[in-house]
């Protein structure tokens, strides 16, 4: 095993990690806040199949990108009106809107299924990307997969150094509390809520524009529900977040390792792969039940009522 072959799949890695790095990365925030939002796979779809039908009708992925965010955004809306302006469960809410969201996808995408489109392609960085072994993998990818890197050094920042990272913590553990020294509890959650819709569909935009740019219904093929895990076994700390998706990568182009040795394995196995190694993986991680509680939102997933 040479170390081009090494780069070429830990670059593969990447590239696979990258969507469900995007869309953990947003749900993590929102629960930060306080709120379980369970519709990524919808808000997912919903962006990939906007996202690609303004791309192929437009001829501009950009346009496609923004599509595909603010649609994300507007699922997330629906679930904040519901969830947080009219107090409803939130699990039963976010479980609706992946329903909604699917059904969705698959009917306005209906007429675009198999079309492609001449997706991002990889810009590398001057200099940078003539690094020995780092940059090739590092600094050769497309726009979206640099976007990522920076939301993930973004996302660090806000929590950590910035007041208002500080006010969406203390929001998500105790909001009576925190609304009653002044700080604004639903504004803060409806916005960690739109931040995260936006994520998602920014993710689903990335299947369908630049990963493998074309639209096939269900194409996210569960990753917002390994996003929704993810979360919780990362422990709601983002560099935890970006080592499972980077796995849940790995685990997803074993295949291509294994061919490369000379090994046959059935596929139906190799399918399934990706989600049991990601699993257990990050079930080890988060084995200390007592950090687990230790790092977990308060109130994550309970209604707030302002009169309490």
């Amino acid at each position: 095993m040479d170390i081009d072959f090494i780069i070429n799949v830990l670059y593969a890695m990447i590239r696979t990690g990258t969507p469900l790095l995007i869309v953990a990365l947003g749900e993590l925030v929102c629960e930060r806040s306080g709120v379980l939002n369970l519709g990524q796979e919808g808000m997912m779809l919903v962006g990939a199949v906007c996202g690609f039908i303004v791309a192929a009708t437009t001829g501009s992925l950009f346009l496609g990108v923004l599509a595909a965010m603010l649609a994300g955004c507007l699922m997330a809306l629906l679930f904040g009106l519901v969830a947080l302006g009219l107090s409803a469960t939130q699990v039963a809410t976010g479980l609706a809107l992946t329903i909604l969201g699917a059904g969705l996808s698959a009917f306005i995408g209906e007429s675009f299924v198999g079309q492609t489109v001449q997706g991002f392609k990889a810009l590398p960085i001057p200099l940078l990307s003539e690094i020995p072994l780092l940059g090739p993998l590092l600094f050769n990818h497309d726009v979206l997969v640099y976007l990522s890197f920076g939301l993930f050094a973004g996302v660090i920042w806000f929590l950590r150094s910035t007041r208002a990272g500080l006010m969406l913590k203390a929001i998500g553990e105790t909001p009576e509390s925190a609304t009653a020294v002044g700080l604004p509890v639903m504004r803060v959650r409806y916005l960690a809520v739109l931040f995260g819709g936006a994520m998602a569909g920014l993710a689903g935009g990335y299947l369908s524009l630049a990963y493998t740019p074309l639209w096939a219904e269900g194409m996210t093929a569960g990753r917002g529900w390994i996003a929704l895990a993810l979360v919780v076994f990362a422990s709601w700390r983002a560099e935890r977040v970006m080592f499972g998706a980077y796995l849940f990568g790995l685990a997803s182009i074993l295949h291509l390792i294994v061919q490369g040795m000379g090994v046959s394995i059935s596929s139906n196995l190799l399918a399934m792969l990706p989600y049991v190694v990601t699993i257990l993986v990050l079930v080890l991680l988060s084995s200390d039940k007592a950090r687990v509680r230790l790092y977990a939102p308060m109130s994550l997933g309970k209604p707030f009522h302002r009169t309490q």
